[in-house]
């Protein structure tokens, strides 16, 4: 049960910094957003919930598995994840909240970065925490192009 505790709360954290994060963006979602320049890329906005909801738990049973590895170098990568988290919630808040799209393409720049060394680092621990980070490093790389762009466009 303690395995499984391991992989439980990583996932619960990672759905709450979600769940809180949508409730700071929310207003700015309706009032703010439709009204940007966008991409023809954009997905639409019914998209980014169910994305989410399984990148959050990717990202949780990734951690789960760092958590009950014995590697040495463990604890640098919890830390690793941690930050990136941070980097994960403030880009709500300096993009939707702040309505700032400078402030959250220089966030998400680091969040990206944040993401591709855990996935590296994670390897040499466990491979199938790295591999479950992929597609976290598609979607933000995807959600970059869309900042940048509207950066650019508004």
């Amino acid at each position: 049960m303690k395995k499984a505790y391991k992989f439980i709360i990583p996932i619960l954290c990672c759905f709450l910094i979600g769940f809180i994060a949508g409730q700071i963006q929310e207003s700015s979602i309706l009032n703010w957003y439709p009204y940007l320049n966008k991409p023809s890329l954009t997905p639409p906005n019914m998209v980014f919930p169910i994305a989410w909801a399984i990148l959050y738990l990717c990202m949780g049973i990734s951690l789960g598995l760092i958590l009950n590895s014995s590697h040495y170098g463990r604890k640098s990568l919890i830390r690793l994840f941690i930050l990136q988290l941070i980097f994960n919630f403030t880009w709500s808040i300096f993009f939707f909240y702040m309505q700032n799209p400078l402030l959250g393409f220089i966030n998400i720049i680091l969040l990206e970065f944040l993401i591709i060394v855990y996935s590296v680092k994670s390897y040499g621990i466990n491979k199938i925490s790295s591999i479950l980070f992929i597609p976290y490093i598609l979607w933000v790389t995807y959600a970059t192009y869309l900042n940048l762009y509207i950066l650019i466009c508004n």
